[in-house]
């Protein structure tokens, strides 16, 4: 059975890194992930999977980065004058907040500095990675139209704006 586009689908899950297998991320023990389908929630690899499952199964698959958080690239490390960075104690690896162009907070990493410039890494954290998922579908049905316009799935205790406001 493939899912068509426009549905809800109600789901649990654990992402690991496929190399290491750390833990990246669940929802095991919290509220399960609805999301609706053709509408890019999730990434590509793993929504082209769960299209082919039903309500109650449950299935290991591996996306591959490409179609996860995409590949490293290498035009996304940027130099910058280590005077920017004045009075931070840089190390490799660390997380710094930033704003991007259109105003949005964003995280990137320390990839290395020397005496003259700080190399930042603005990569997804999890790019280049293949993600190892545990999903179980627990429910499948169609999206109301507002779901369908607003992309939110409206849960009945809210409106969908996403606040978790309970206004309806």
């Amino acid at each position: 059975m493939i899912i068509e586009t426009n549905k809800v689908i109600k789901l649990i899950y654990q992402a690991f890194d496929n190399e290491t297998g750390v833990l990246l991320d669940s929802n095991i023990e919290g509220k399960p992930l609805e999301l609706i389908s053709g509408k890019d929630q999730i990434v590509p690899g793993l929504e082209k999977e769960i299209e082919n499952m039903k309500a109650g199964e449950e299935k290991t698959i591996v996306v591959k980065a490409k179609d996860a958080y995409g590949e490293k690239k290498e035009e996304a490390m940027k130099d910058y004058p280590i005077e920017q960075f004045e009075g931070i104690n840089l190390k490799p690896g660390m997380t710094l907040a930033s704003v991007d162009s259109k105003g949005n907070q964003v995280y990137v990493k320390v990839a290395g500095f020397d005496d003259n410039s700080v190399k930042i890494d603005f990569n997804h954290p999890l790019s280049g990675k293949d993600i190892k998922f545990y999903v179980k579908v627990l429910d499948i049905r169609d999206a109301t139209e507002e779901e369908m316009y607003s992309g939110q799935v409206y849960d009945g205790d809210s409106c969908g704006c996403g606040s978790g406001c309970g206004c309806q």
